[in-house]
């Protein structure tokens, strides 16, 4: 890292029971849009883990020279520690880390189940050309993509830029992703804004209607895309919290 860790944005960790929780944040934000999910969970008895993740957290500059398989090996690491100590673990995600979320579910079939929120799993539509056009121009960065909350005066800590590189290997992992759903047979709990100005809201319709296991709907209905930060914040880490504790009983 070149710059020091964002005040706020540390990782977070909780020891507790025999119930494991790995708890991800989202592509250019930090564990602080996730530290309210991760407290409810240790505040439940549950051993926890809510990494940050390489690149992030810091400044851009660090965020610029990793990608997909970074992030998941960051994930795959704290994953495997939880193993080592706990019975059982589930695991939380918003946005892309709901996408790494879904991508250990499709590799590790003893995960108790996942929560999935705003999670991307599909790649957008003309997105890619788009950020490759951008690329071929000289750009490195794009404008942030962070605190879009419908709650007013609630602003994410996240980077103020978007590094196009990086982005491409979210692309890239979320294509690839979308393939591998079918072999999650976990329960999933998946939570959609339907107001999501980041992720296609169309996304939970296809984690939903691809995954081989059972399937939990919640729609925050006054929220955007940070809705853990947003109005139906509380709701949504009750929804995480009772979700996690049946799964792991």
């Amino acid at each position: 890292m070149s710059a020091p860790i964002i005040e706020g944005a540390e990782p977070f960790h909780a020891e507790g029971d025999d119930r494991g929780a790995l708890v991800v944040h989202g592509f250019t934000g930090n564990p602080a849009s996730m530290r309210g999910v991760a407290e409810a969970l240790a505040a439940e008895g549950f051993t926890v883990d809510l990494p940050l993740l390489p690149g992030h957290g810091t400044a851009v500059a660090d965020m610029m020279e990793t990608g997909f398989a970074d992030w998941l090996s960051e994930a795959e690491r704290a994953y495997a520690s939880l193993v080592e100590r706990c019975r059982s673990v589930a695991v939380v995600g918003l946005s892309m880390g709901g996408a790494l979320t879904a991508w250990l579910a499709s590799e590790h079939p003893e995960i108790a189940g996942i929560a999935c929120l705003n999670a991307v799993v599909s790649p957008p539509d003309g997105m890619r050309d788009a950020v490759e056009e951008m690329l071929a121009g000289g750009a490195l960065v794009m404008p942030g993509i962070g605190s879009d909350i419908a709650k007013e005066g609630v602003v994410e800590s996240a980077y103020a830029d978007t590094p196009l590189r990086p982005l491409l290997t979210l692309f890239d992992a979320a294509a690839e992703l979308e393939t591998r759903l079918g072999r999650i047979a976990c329960p999933v709990l998946i939570v959609t804004s339907p107001q999501d100005h980041v992720v296609d809201p169309t996304n939970g319709d296809v984690l939903a209607g691809s995954v081989a296991g059972p399937v939990e709907r919640f729609t925050a209905a006054d929220s955007f895309h940070v809705v853990t930060l947003d109005h139906d914040g509380p709701a949504v880490i009750e929804t995480v919290t009772d979700f996690c504790a049946r799964v792991t009983a």
